[in-house]
C-alpha cells in the first residue's frame, strides 16, 4: 500500500468525474524542507491536464478547496513563517508557487473545458466561488463547491470574525489583491440564504443538481439534525454580486 502511487482515477460520465490524488504525489519546496508542499506535483498535474482536455465540462474532486479564504490563507502563511505550519494545517494549493502556477495555467488554456466544477471539503466550514477567467470573452467558467464537515466544526466566533475580516479586506477594489496568486480569476461569493455571512458553520451533507450542459444550478447543504432531533434541515446558496479576487 505505502508504495502504491495511482489513488487518482477518472470516471468517464458526462460530465466527466476527475478524482485528485493530493496526498502521494505532493511537490516538495527545494528552498526548505518546512515549507508547505504543492498538493500535487508537476507530472500528476501534467497528467490531470490530458485527462479533462477537449471535453465540454468536467468534475474536478479536489480534497482541498483550490480557491481557498484568502485571509485564512494569509493566516496560515504566517504561521508557517514562523515554523508552525503544523498548528494551523497550512496544506492549501496557493501556498506552494509553482503547483498554484501550473493548476491555474490549465484553467487558462485555450483546449480545456468550458465548465469545471470543483467539489472539495477538508476546512469544516462551506462555501461556494463562482469563478470567471479576467480579460477574457468567452473564457471557461468554473465553480468551488466546499462543503465540510458531517461531525467538525470551525470555532465560530472565529470564522465570523474571519469571515468579515476578508470581505473587509480582500474585497473588490482592495489594493491587496494585487498579491494573490489567483489575481487574473474573477472570484464571486455566494450568498449563504438567511445568513449574513459567505461562511457556512454547519455539520451537514452538501448537494448540488447540474444541468444538462453540465453547469450546477442548484446548490445547498443538508444540515445535520439537533441532538435528539430527526429533521434534516436545508440550506442553499445563491448567487451575488459580491466580487473578491
Amino acid at each position: 500500500v505505502l508504495h502504491y502511487g495511482d489513488w487518482h482515477y477518472t470516471l468517464d460520465t458526462s460530465p466527466a468525474v476527475v478524482v485528485l490524488d493530493t496526498r502521494t504525489h505532493r511537490w516538495r519546496s527545494e528552498s526548505r524542507a518546512n515549507k508547505p508542499s504543492g498538493l500535487m506535483d508537476w507530472e500528476s498535474l501534467v497528467d490531470m491536464q490530458h485527462q479533462v482536455i477537449d471535453k465540454e465540462a468536467v468534475i474536478i474532486v479536489s480534497p482541498a478547496p483550490i480557491f481557498g479564504v484568502k485571509l485564512i490563507e494569509v493566516v496560515q502563511k504566517i504561521f508557517t513563517f514562523f515554523g508552525k505550519a503544523l498548528l494551523v494545517d497550512a496544506e492549501n494549493w496557493m501556498a506552494h508557487r509553482g503547483a498554484a502556477n501550473v493548476l491555474l495555467n490549465i484553467f487558462k488554456h485555450s483546449k480545456t473545458p468550458q465548465r469545471f466544477t470543483i467539489l472539495s471539503g477538508d476546512v469544516h466550514y462551506s462555501f461556494v466561488y463562482d469563478v470567471k477567467i479576467r480579460f477574457r470573452n468567452g473564457g471557461p467558467q468554473l465553480w468551488q463547491i466546499t462543503h465540510s464537515g458531517i461531525k467538525n466544526q470551525f470555532p465560530e466566533p472565529l470564522l465570523t470574525l474571519f469571515d468579515s475580516l476578508n470581505r473587509w479586506l480582500y474585497g473588490r477594489y482592495s489594493p491587496l489583491n494585487i498579491f494573490t496568486k489567483r489575481r487574473s480569476m474573477e472570484l464571486k461569493s455566494r450568498s449563504v440564504v438567511g445568513y449574513d455571512g459567505k461562511l457556512l458553520n454547519h455539520t451537514g451533507m452538501g448537494y448540488v443538481h447540474f444541468d444538462d450542459e453540465g453547469a450546477p444550478h442548484q446548490i445547498g447543504l443538508l444540515v445535520m439534525p439537533e441532538s435528539g432531533g430527526n429533521e434534516h434541515k436545508e440550506i442553499q446558496f445563491e448567487e451575488t454580486e459580491d466580487l473578491q479576487i
